[in-house]
């Protein structure tokens, strides 16, 4: 089922209902860097296997950096689209968000959203999220920025850099908001060869150092091996998902 949350063709997500009883609701972001090229059939066959393993699966689009995305759009449609759960008819007990890549940092992002103030996009959200995962995610947007992971896909989203628009990388950096109060999962493999593996290390070492719950699983495979559902990879995110929604151990 198509679900439009905005006027805008890209301002949509595809709901799938699983048989049986429903283990929670599953946010699929789909990464690329937020560019136009890339879309949520990224996150198609995710979300049809989530949906089989019990999962209400969420699949979102959003407008992306040469789509009329970029800032603040693009985290703005993210917090307008897991709010849209709002008003349909789901149990929003257990909402977790998970993202590849550019997708990672916007459902980290998500799941911190009640932490933003007033003037930030996405604050004040209307749906709680209880857990995020990470799949090879964009974590240090500073660092990444400086390292020019994905070129200037970093400062293509926020419109400068951290000297330049230092109100964003604040707002919209996970780096920037350890801890979160609630479970958080970084997937990443040592040989990603599109988001360096330390994106997820130096987020979860500086998570852990603050006091949250966070946990680090390294994974065999290369970037896009985390779209794959038979990968190794897909399978570390599906073996943490059921201790989402509660506090981690």
């Amino acid at each position: 089922m198509i679900h439009s949350y905005g006027p805008e063709p890209d301002q949509y997500a595809e709901l799938s209902l699983p048989e049986g009883d429903r283990r929670g609701v599953a946010v699929v972001i789909h990464g690329g860097f937020w560019r136009a090229a890339y879309d949520a059939s990224l996150g198609r066959e995710l979300a049809r296997d989530l949906c089989e393993r019990g999962w209400v699966a969420y699949n979102i689009e959003y407008r992306r950096v040469g789509a009329g995305g970029g800032w603040p759009t693009t985290l703005q449609d993210v917090a307008d689209a897991i709010d849209h759960l709002a008003e349909l008819d789901l149990d929003l007990e257990r909402v977790v968000t998970i993202g590849h890549s550019a997708g990672g940092q916007l459902a980290v992002w998500a799941a911190g959203r009640p932490g933003l103030p007033p003037a930030a996009p996405g604050s004040s959200p209307l749906v709680a999220v209880t857990g995020a995962v990470s799949q090879a995610g964009v974590l240090n947007l500073r660092a990444g920025a400086a390292q020019g992971v994905g070129g200037t896909a970093i400062l293509d989203l926020l419109g400068g850099t951290p000297d330049e628009v230092p109100e964003r990388y604040a707002w919209a950096d996970p780096m920037a908001r350890v801890p979160l109060p609630l479970p958080v999962v970084c997937v990443h493999g040592r040989d990603d060869e599109s988001v360096p593996f330390v994106q997820s290390e130096t987020y979860v070492t500086a998570a852990k150092e603050a006091g949250g719950g966070v946990e680090l699983v390294e994974c065999d495979g290369g970037h896009m091996a985390h779209v794959d559902p038979a990968s190794k990879a897909w399978g570390a995110v599906v073996s943490v998902l059921p201790r989402l929604g509660r506090p981690m151990t």
